[in-house]
């Protein structure tokens, strides 16, 4: 359950749950945080080991973690949110301290389209007229095929 709430932290970078839930999952991702800072191997397979989703690793590591390079700790904050309606459990929302900015990917450059060949201009239906060749019904000639003309 800590896993997957701290992928989810990671990826949307603010949830809400209840307040004992946040309180634990912020233990976990303040040390996830702390091993992103330094992008080694070793780093990597200790948070693989909780996050188990490849793109919230890439994210931790390439947008997350450079951007808490020079904050000593306290990643996350705590907002309690009041109690649940249901079961009056106290609710908490738990973000990031620092908004990630996303990542702008670049365009590729569209190659030039080259410009279409002008193709013969076929007139309209109404101007084509009908080919003027007098054919034999096709009953006649098939009469004199059965005679043997």
């Amino acid at each position: 359950m800590l896993s997957n709430l701290a992928t989810s932290l990671l990826r949307y970078e603010r949830i809400t749950t209840t307040l004992p839930r946040a309180k634990e999952v912020k233990r976990v991702v303040e040390k996830i945080i702390s091993k992103a800072r330094k992008d080694t191997l070793a780093s990597r397979r200790e948070a693989g080991k909780v996050i188990r989703d490849k793109e919230v690793l890439r994210k931790l590591f390439s947008q997350i973690g450079p951007q808490f390079k020079g904050r000593p700790g306290g990643y996350t904050r705590i907002l309690r949110l009041g109690e649940r309606k249901g079961d009056n459990a106290p609710l908490a929302l738990i973000e990031l301290v620092e908004k990630v900015a996303p990542v702008v990917k670049k365009k590729k450059e569209k190659e030039k389209k080259k410009p279409k060949e002008i193709k013969e201009v076929r007139p309209k239906p109404e101007e084509r007229k009908p080919p003027e060749v007098a054919q034999k019904p096709f009953f006649k000639k098939w009469f004199r095929i059965r005679r043997g003309e």
